[in-house]
């Protein structure tokens, strides 16, 4: 019997390619491992969201795209002129870093300025948004903040991490978040996830979504490590 649950890791997996100088070619490839494999999303530059809404135009699969990538300080006005634009194209899902900037400065309002305009757009718009919080240049006390002014705002996920810090996704940030978060608030691990027994970790500690580039090297472990 398996130690996981019935449910493949697959659809949990936001398959990610955002390199700079990434090409359409790789985007296509992207959308058809996604299809393949039944991923929840490909994750791509807002260059791409259209044709990767093509790619997958019959897929299950979702395409989320990226706003104030990857240091999240760009104007308020400015990202959400980029969700609309990103949602435009076609985007299902956003996600969102945070003015780490002005949280590193204690100017919560701010934060709290920002996430108060951008969600009514996401709301209006029948959207998902994922708000990065960079949750390895954070302390523990900023993490808890953050979950209290996100879990109020409503957002629909916290994400770790944009996997540009020098430090990404830790099973102890997850928990942190859990314990922290509504419980209907869920969590993306994003952030350094290369292998299954990572994956699982995370997933264990309370994820629900993986953001990763290594999405088929997950679930070829989850494969081989499956136990009937």
């Amino acid at each position: 019997m398996k130690q996981t649950d019935t449910r493949h890791i697959a659809s949990t997996i936001d398959h990610t390619l955002l390199k700079p100088g990434m090409l359409l070619s790789q985007v296509e490839q992207l959308c058809r491992e996604a299809d393949e494999h039944g991923f929840a999303s490909v994750c791509v530059p807002p260059l791409f969201v259209k044709q990767a809404k093509q790619y997958l135009q019959h897929s299950q699969s979702k395409v989320a795209t990226v706003i104030g990538f990857p240091f999240g300080y760009s104007a308020i006005e400015a990202k959400i002129a980029e969700i609309l634009l990103a949602i435009v194209d076609g985007a299902d899902e956003l996600d969102m870093v945070i003015n780490f900037t002005a949280l590193k400065n204690n100017d919560w309002e701010y934060m709290a300025n920002e996430i108060n305009h951008i969600m009514p757009v996401i709301t209006a718009k029948n959207k998902v948004l994922k708000v990065i919080i960079e949750s390895g240049v954070l302390t523990q006390e900023e993490i808890i903040k953050c979950c209290e002014l996100y879990g109020a705002a409503g957002v629909h996920f916290m994400k770790t991490s944009t996997g540009y810090a020098e430090k990404g996704a830790t099973v102890e940030a997850v928990q942190i978040m859990r314990q922290h978060l509504p419980a209907h608030i869920q969590i993306k691990a994003s952030g350094g996830i290369r292998d299954y027994a990572f994956a699982k970790a995370l997933l264990d500690a309370g994820a629900t979504r993986l953001g990763t580039s290594g999405g088929l090297a997950i679930i070829a472990g989850e494969a081989s490590t499956a136990h009937y």
